[in-house]
């Protein structure tokens, strides 16, 4: 999760104690009316330069502390997917072609999205854990390979590996959204069934389509 933090500029500051300074060294302040016009300089300096230097900006990421659910072997796969979610960030930061830092995000929101599915559903264990067992370790294994032999001297062997680690992201990728939609075969299946019983209520009592009848 990313938070910004302003930094405002001081040069607001410096222009309101000029403001001051040079009216306290060159102009008369012992009546009220002197304070006054003083204080109304001096805010007038502040908010204009506030205006013409707004300060900066800066996205820093802020790690949320890991779900839990009570049970030690789902928490022990929640452990994982946040470690597999950090190491995906810094990899993100790293690879320097923008198409592949595209396809790390959507690899990364996935991969966060799988395993947090299992607060709600302990029935997907099995399903994550082979998720965790094969196919994420090995995205790491290539996606770490590319971030490294990113930085190698350009040549035949270096420059196949990146194309065929390239071409592979986006089966990877839709992979990972499949995984993702199979964890909800089967609150489909009862979701399903409970319109099949709904629907044959309804029936049953006359409550359904020109059955109705008041």
């Amino acid at each position: 999760m990313k938070k910004t933090i302003r930094h405002p500029s001081a040069i607001p500051l410096y222009g309101a104690a000029a403001v001051w300074l040079i009216w306290c060294l060159f102009l008369p302040l012992y009546r009220l009316w002197h304070f006054a016009a003083l204080i109304a300089l001096a805010a007038g300096a502040f908010f204009g330069l506030r205006a013409l230097f707004p300060g900066t900006t800066e996205e820093i990421e802020v790690k949320l502390p890991p779900a839990t659910t009570g049970d030690p072997e789902r928490d022990r796969l929640l452990e994982e997917g946040q470690k597999a979610v950090e190491e995906l960030t810094r990899l993100r930061g790293t690879i320097p072609d923008p198409t592949v830092q595209s396809r790390v995000d959507e690899l990364r929101d996935l991969t966060d999205k799988i395993f947090k599915d299992i607060v709600d559903d302990p029935k997907d264990v099995p399903q994550v854990k082979r998720f965790a067992g094969y196919y994420l370790p090995t995205t790491m294994k290539l996606l770490n390979a590319y971030d490294r032999m990113s930085g190698q001297a350009p040549g035949e062997n270096v420059s196949a590996t990146l194309k065929r680690i390239e071409d592979i992201l986006d089966t990877t990728v839709a992979a990972y959204r499949k995984q993702y939609d199979a964890l909800f075969a089967n609150e489909a299946l009862d979701i399903e069934t409970d319109i099949t019983v709904l629907e044959a209520m309804l029936k049953r009592e006359g409550l359904s389509g020109t059955d109705f009848k008041i």
